[in-house]
């Protein structure tokens, strides 16, 4: 929706509550868009941050598999003579 800065100050509290419900609030000025009213997202704490990550660490090392040496993964390279075939 795109409306200008004038009609939108006598709707500006309508306006605010589409824009938290998740539409798309334009403000123009002389016909070209000037601002977006965008709800303001809650910035977690550094407790629910870190229960995040460590929930993200325990579903990788769950998902984690061994795979073969990385230390001999070339030898297929190589004859028993160690040179190249």
């Amino acid at each position: 929706m795109q409306i200008s800065v004038t009609d939108a100050k006598g709707q500006l509290t309508e306006l605010v509550r589409r824009a938290e419900a998740g539409d798309e609030i334009i403000l123009t000025r002389h016909g070209h868009a000037a601002v977006r009213l965008v709800p303001v997202r809650s910035v977690p704490d550094r407790k629910s941050r870190r229960a995040m990550l460590e929930a993200a660490r325990t579903a990788a090392a769950a998902k984690a598999k061994a795979g073969p040496s990385a230390a001999r993964s070339q030898d297929f390279l190589y004859g028993d003579d160690g040179l190249p075939e």
